[in-house]
């Protein structure tokens, strides 16, 4: 019943979250001088007849709060609006596009954090020894360097080399080929893009798990638990790292959202069709429909990162569960 009341209140925030960033996102979309159909009246063949006829077709005429209802609608049945750049629904212009994303995405989320959990325990187990200094610096040197300067180091390599393709999600021709094929294809696209995301998110967090092992390598019980000669691996591992997890879990949901707004930079240097690409062709061409989608889609992903979050800290710690 105590958990079922945890979970009911911590929808409830995050359903409160997402209407005021609804609120304050198509408000801001109001306030931007100009629209798609303002830049379409500098087409000589298209008259003003028909730019008002579109007008009056999309509700643009009526007033904000009848506007925002209307989305608030398209929004609930999962339609988002009409894309007037595309013309097409933009349910129909973002499910290909978010896909595309969440798999850039999620392996970079999922490579980040194989890798910085073995790293930063294992640094933490060699506090002040030259292993740990030099995971130390070559972090520091990363958090330093900013992420589209890696990213340029990359496509210099791999057009050097040849080895790897520099941009886009596939090949040339490779939507005929076998779906193994394509596979790989879409595999060997994606290396660079991720391993740019990777290395990016990659020093916050080995330095975030090393500084919450080493605080929990100098609490009292492992120090009690290594007094009773619990060999090392077995003290990292089953004593120490649960230990060590809640701050980890809420670093969760903070590196979802550093690696999902990373990979929309990440995708527009590349050319990968995901959303980052579609989002900034929707800002410079006013189509305000896409980008509020967009906007709405990556805050419920942050939120649901959050969500998740918290019912795991509620899992592991009972001290949450106590207040």
């Amino acid at each position: 019943m105590r958990a079922t009341r945890y979970f009911e209140r911590r929808v409830l925030h995050t359903a409160l979250l997402l209407v005021g960033v609804s609120v304050l996102t198509f408000a801001m979309a109001q306030l931007v001088p100009g629209s798609y159909l303002d830049d379409l009246k500098l087409n000589p063949q298209i008259s003003a007849e028909t730019i008002e006829g579109l007008r009056l077709q999309y509700g643009l005429d009526q007033p904000i709060t009848v506007r925002y209802l209307r989305w608030v609608k398209s929004v609930a049945t999962g339609d988002f609006g009409y894309s007037l750049a595309y013309n097409v629904r933009v349910r129909t212009l973002l499910w290909e596009r978010k896909r595309n994303t969440l798999l850039l995405g999620s392996a970079a989320m999922l490579m980040a954090w194989g890798l910085a959990l073995p790293l930063g325990i294992w640094s933490a187990s060699r506090r002040d020894k030259w292993i740990d200094r030099l995971t130390s610096g070559a972090t520091l040197l990363l958090l330093g360097t900013p992420e589209a300067v890696l990213v340029l180091v990359f496509i210099l390599i791999a057009s050097r080399t040849g080895i790897l393709p520099t941009g886009g999600m596939s090949s040339v021709g490779s939507h005929t080929s076998s779906r193994w094929a394509t596979a790989i294809d879409v595999a060997r696209h994606s290396v660079i893009p991720i391993a740019a995301l990777v290395l990016a998110a990659l020093p916050i967090l080995v330095r975030h798990v090393r500084n919450s092992m080493c605080e929990a390598l100098n609490s009292p019980s492992i120090q009690a638990a290594r007094g009773h000669g619990i060999g090392n691996f077995r003290l990292l591992v089953r004593y120490a790292l649960p230990q060590a997890a809640n701050p980890l879990i809420s670093l969760f949901g903070l590196s979802l959202a550093g690696l999902f707004c990373g990979s929309l930079i990440v995708e527009v240097i590349f050319g990968w069709p995901g959303l980052g690409p579609l989002f900034l062709q929707s800002i410079f061409s006013h189509d305000f429909q896409v980008v509020l989608a967009i906007v709405m889609f990556s805050s419920a992903l942050l939120s649901f990162a959050n969500l998740t979050a918290d019912m795991l800290l509620y899992a592991v710690d009972p001290r949450i569960r106590v207040r």
